[in-house]
C-alpha cells in the first residue's frame, strides 16, 4: 500500500495528477461531494444554531468505504480538491467522514494541474481553511432554508410542484422586468440621412447628424440638397490607440464563448473543466484578472518568438472588485508554447479562445489613425461627416479582438480617399431611410451573466447552475420568437429627382434569447409583492458580500443566517395566512355564443383560458395555451380558436386522427394511442401526413419498450423505462425488486404479488418546518 494517499474530486483530475507523482503516491477520486444536507425537514436544526445534518449519499458509500481503507493504510493523506470554497468544503467533508487525523492530513491547493504546480503544492501544504468551509456552508444552508420555505408557499398560492431559490428567483426577475420594458416600449421613428459622394473616381459615404421625424421633413431636406454644389470642408486627423482586454475571468469567458463560439454557459464550463483537469488551462472558476510573473514571462517569450519584440508589452492587470477571492489567477493556458489543445473540437475551440485572449493581453496596443471629413454645400448649413479608421500598427489585433453585445454599434469605415479642403465633390445620391427605435434587447445567457456580475449577484461558481436551473424549472425559455412585418419609407435623391418608395421589414424576431414563461411572470410578481427584500437586487448582493466576510473570518456564519432567517420565516407564515392566490388572471372579453367571460390565467396544469366562472351553475370550459401563446398577450380571437380543439385531421386505418392540447402539452390521438407533438411544431398547423408519422414513431417506441404482456390481463405490462424495467398496470406504475435478474420471465401471479407488496410512497408536507427531530451529524465550527 502506498505511503501517500492523494484525494481529488474527479477521476480525470486524478489521472492527470498521478502522472506527475511517483510510485509512493496513490491518487483517488471522491467523485465530487461525498455527503450533503439530508433531504426533507431533517436537514437543518434551527433551534441548535442552524446546525446542518449531513448524510453520506447512497451512491457514495462504496467510495467512502474504499477511501477509509486506503487512508487507514497511508502514512499521509493529501486533500487536493479545488481551491475555491466548494473545493474546501469537499476536503472538510472528506476529513470528517473518513475520520482523518490532523497529524497525518495535509491540504494542498494549486490553480493549474502541471508537474511544477503539483510538486510546489506538496512542498507547501496547509490546513483546511475553516473560514472558506463556513462560507460554503452558509450559502448551502441559507439556500436550503429559502428554497424549502418559499416552495410550499408557491404550491399553495400559485401552482403545485413549483420551487423557488434565493439567487435563481432574482435572476428570473431580471428577465421578467426586461420583458416588461420591451412590452411597454413605445417605438418612434426618424430618418437616417446618408450621402454617397465621388472624389477622384472613389466613393465617400457620409452621414448627417440631423434625423428628420417625418417623411415630409426628410423630403424637405432632400429638396434643399437638390442641385447643391458639395465640397470638402474641414479634415481632422487624430492618432488613436486600442488596448487589449484583460485575460478571462469565469464570467468574461462565458460571455465571449457565447458571442464567438455560440456556446451556452453550461457547455463552456463543462469544456473548461475538462481542459483544466487535463492540465491545459488554469482553474476555470475565478474572478481574478491577474497573471503570475511566470505566466507573463511565458507569454513574452511566445510573443517575441512568434511576432517579434515590437508586439510584446507585458502588463499587470488588477481586479476592480476587492472581494475577488475564488482563485489567484485569471484563466490562461498552462503553457503559452501550446496554442492547440483539447480532446475534441469543442475543447480545442475553447482552448484557442483562452490562448488568444491571454496572449493578446500581453501584447502592444494597436496604433490607429482616425480621420473625419466634413462635406459642406452651398444650399444649407447641414454638414455630412465621413469617418474612417486606419490601422497603422496592429499590435494585439494580430491575434484577437473582443466581441460585443451591442446590436446597434456601428463601425467606422476603413480607409478614406485622399482629399483636400475646398475640393469639389460629385454627388452620387442622398438617401433618407426611416429607422425605428428598438426596445432593450432580451438577455442572452452571456449578457445575463454580465448583468448578474455588475449587480454583485452570485459568484463564478454560481452563474452556470443559476441559468441552467431557471430554464429547467420552466420559468425562463429560449423559444424562437417570430417577428412581425411593418412598412418603412425610403426617399432617394438621384439625378436631381427624389424617388419615394414604401418598403417592408421584419422586426421583433429573436432566437436563442431568454424570455419569461407565464409561470415565471406570475411567480416573480407574487414574490416581489410578498417577499420584496429577498427579491431585491441590492439585498441579494449584500448577502454575497456577507459570504465573503465569512470566508475572510470577519463574520460568524450562524449569526449571519439568523439575521436573515427570523424575519424571513415570519414573512413566510404571514404570507401563507393572508396572501391571495396568484393566477395572473386577465379578462379577454365575452364568449359570443354564451355571453360568459373568457379569462386567461395560470391553472393547475399551467397557462390556460376558460369560458365562465367557477361559481356558475354550468361548469367552466378550459383550454390550454398552444406554442408561442402567453396569458399577457393572447387575444380573444386566439382564445376562441383553442376551444375548437380537438382538430380532426383525417383518418388512419378507418379511425380519426386528432390534434389536441392537454395538461402535458400538444399531442396527436389515434384510437387509444397518444403521441406528443414536438415543441417546435404548432398544434394549429400540423397536417395529417405529419400526424401519421408521429403515430407510427410512437408505435415503434412503445414496441421497443415492451418487455412482457399478459393475454389474461391486457392492462398490465412490464416495460423498459428511464430508470430501468417497471410494471405498468392501468394508470399506475410499480417498481421491480432490484435483485430481479430477468423481468421477462415473471408470471402474472408474481407481478400481482409485487404490486400488492409495493411500499407506500411518502408524501411531501406543504407547511414549512423550522426544526428537525433526527440527531444531526457533526457540522463545521462556527
Amino acid at each position: 500500500m502506498s505511503k501517500n494517499l492523494v484525494i481529488v474530486e474527479s477521476p480525470a483530475k486524478a489521472k492527470t495528477i498521478e502522472k506527475y507523482l511517483g510510485k509512493d503516491f496513490t491518487v483517488k477520486s471522491s467523485f465530487g461531494h461525498i455527503r450533503d444536507l439530508a433531504k426533507g425537514d431533517g436537514a437543518i436544526d434551527i433551534e441548535k444554531g442552524y446546525l446542518p445534518n449531513y448524510v453520506v449519499s447512497p451512491d457514495k458509500k462504496k467510495i467512502v468505504t474504499e477511501l477509509k481503507k486506503l487512508a487507514k493504510g497511508a502514512d499521509m493523506v493529501w486533500l487536493a480538491s479545488d481551491e475555491d470554497r466548494e473545493g474546501e468544503a469537499i476536503s472538510w467533508h472528506l476529513s470528517e467522514v473518513l475520520g482523518l487525523k490532523p497529524s497525518n492530513t495535509k491540504r494542498i491547493v494549486f490553480h493549474e494541474i502541471t508537474k511544477t504546480a503539483i510538486l510546489h503544492a506538496i512542498e507547501n501544504p496547509r490546513d483546511i481553511d475553516q473560514h472558506l468551509v463556513n462560507a460554503q456552508q452558509a450559502r448551502r444552508v441559507l439556500d436550503r432554508l429559502v428554497g424549502f420555505q418559499l416552495s410550499p408557499v408557491l404550491w399553495r398560492k400559485v401552482k403545485p410542484s413549483l420551487s423557488a431559490g434565493r439567487v435563481q428567483s432574482v435572476a428570473v426577475r431580471l428577465i421578467v422586468e426586461r420583458e416588461k420594458e420591451i412590452q411597454a416600449f413605445t417605438t418612434s421613428s426618424s430618418f437616417k440621412i446618408q450621402g454617397q459622394f465621388e472624389a477622384s473616381n472613389k466613393t465617400i459615404i457620409a452621414d448627417v447628424s440631423k434625423r428628420p421625424k417625418s417623411a415630409e421633413e426628410a423630403n424637405a431636406f432632400l429638396e434643399s440638397c437638390n442641385g447643391a454644389a458639395f465640397s470638402v470642408g474641414e479634415i481632422t486627423i487624430k492618432p488613436a490607440k486600442r488596448n487589449p482586454a484583460a485575460p478571462f475571468t469565469t464570467s468574461t469567458l462565458q460571455q465571449e464563448a457565447s458571442r464567438k463560439l455560440g456556446y451556452n454557459v453550461s457547455k463552456t464550463m463543462m469544456l473548461a473543466q475538462r481542459l483544466y483537469e487535463n492540465g491545459h488551462i488554469t482553474y476555470m472558476r475565478t474572478d481574478s484578472v491577474n497573471l503570475s510573473e511566470f505566466a507573463r514571462n511565458g507569454a513574452m517569450d511566445t510573443i517575441t518568438n512568434e511576432y517579434g519584440a515590437a508586439y510584446s508589452k507585458p502588463r499587470k492587470y488588477s481586479t476592480k472588485d476587492n472581494n475577488a477571492q475564488e482563485a489567484h489567477e485569471a484563466i490562461r493556458p498552462t503553457s503559452f508554447d501550446v496554442n492547440q489543445a483539447g480532446d475534441d473540437d469543442g475543447q480545442q475551440r475553447l482552448y484557442q479562445l483562452i490562448w488568444k485572449r491571454a496572449i493578446a493581453s500581453q501584447m502592444s496596443e494597436a496604433q490607429l489613425e482616425r480621420t473625419t471629413i466634413d462635406i459642406v454645400n452651398d444650399k444649407n448649413n447641414d454638414v455630412f461627416k465621413a469617418k474612417g479608421e486606419v490601422i497603422k500598427f496592429d499590435g494585439f489585433l494580430k491575434v484577437y479582438l473582443e466581441g460585443t453585445d451591442d446590436e446597434d454599434e456601428e463601425e467606422d469605415s476603413g480607409l478614406l480617399p485622399k482629399v483636400t479642403e475646398g475640393q469639389n465633390l460629385g454627388i452620387l445620391d442622398i438617401r433618407a431611410t426611416q429607422r425605428y427605435t428598438r426596445p432593450p434587447a432580451r438577455f442572452t445567457e452571456a449578457s445575463l451573466v454580465k448583468r448578474l456580475e455588475e449587480l454583485g449577484i452570485g459568484r463564478p461558481s454560481t452563474y452556470a447552475p443559476t441559468i441552467s436551473t431557471v430554464q429547467k424549472r420552466g420559468y425562463v425559455v429560449k423559444d424562437e420568437i417570430e417577428g412581425k412585418s411593418r412598412e418603412f419609407h425610403n426617399l432617394l435623391l438621384k439625378n436631381n429627382k427624389i424617388i419615394r418608395e414604401t418598403l417592408s421589414e421584419n422586426y421583433g424576431a429573436d432566437r436563442n434569447k431568454m424570455h419569461p414563461s407565464d409561470i415565471g411572470r406570475v411567480v416573480t410578481d407574487f414574490l416581489i409583492e410578498h417577499f420584496g427584500k429577498v427579491m431585491d437586487y441590492g439585498f441579494t448582493a449584500s448577502v454575497e458580500k456577507e459570504f465573503d466576510e465569512i470566508a475572510e473570518g470577519m463574520k460568524n456564519w450562524s449569526e449571519m443566517i439568523d439575521g436573515f432567517y427570523k424575519p424571513f420565516h415570519k414573512n413566510v407564515e404571514k404570507t401563507l395566512e393572508t396572501a391571495e392566490r396568484a393566477t395572473g388572471e386577465r379578462k379577454l372579453g365575452d364568449d359570443p355564443k354564451s355571453g360568459k367571460p373568457i379569462i386567461a390565467r395560470i391553472g393547475r396544469f399551467g397557462p390556460m383560458v376558460q369560458i365562465g366562472e367557477q361559481d356558475d351553475e354550468e361548469k367552466p370550459r378550459f383550454a390550454s395555451l398552444s406554442k408561442g401563446q402567453n396569458i399577457d398577450s393572447i387575444t380573444l380571437e386566439e382564445a376562441l380558436d383553442l376551444f375548437k380543439m380537438p382538430r380532426i385531421l383525417g383518418e388512419l386505418e378507418e379511425k380519426p386522427v386528432k390534434a389536441n392540447i392537454g395538461r402535458f402539452g400538444p399531442y396527436i390521438q389515434h384510437d387509444k394511442l397518444f403521441a406528443s407533438i414536438p415543441k417546435e411544431e404548432d398544434v394549429m398547423d400540423i397536417e395529417l401526413d405529419r400526424a401519421i408519422e408521429l403515430v407510427f414513431a410512437k408505435r415503434k417506441a412503445d414496441a421497443e419498450r415492451l418487455i412482457r404482456e399478459f393475454d389474461e390481463d391486457p392492462t398490465t405490462q412490464i416495460l423498459n423505462g428511464r430508470w430501468g424495467p417497471f410494471i405498468k398496470s392501468g394508470k399506475k406504475n410499480f417498481k421491480l425488486p432490484k435483485d430481479l435478474e430477468d423481468p421477462s420471465k415473471l408470471t402474472l401471479e408474481e407481478v400481482k404479488h409485487i404490486m400488492e407488496n409495493q411500499p407506500a410512497k411518502g408524501r411531501a408536507k406543504a407547511k414549512p418546518k423550522a426544526t428537525v427531530k433526527s440527531k444531526p451529524k457533526k457540522a463545521a465550527k462556527k
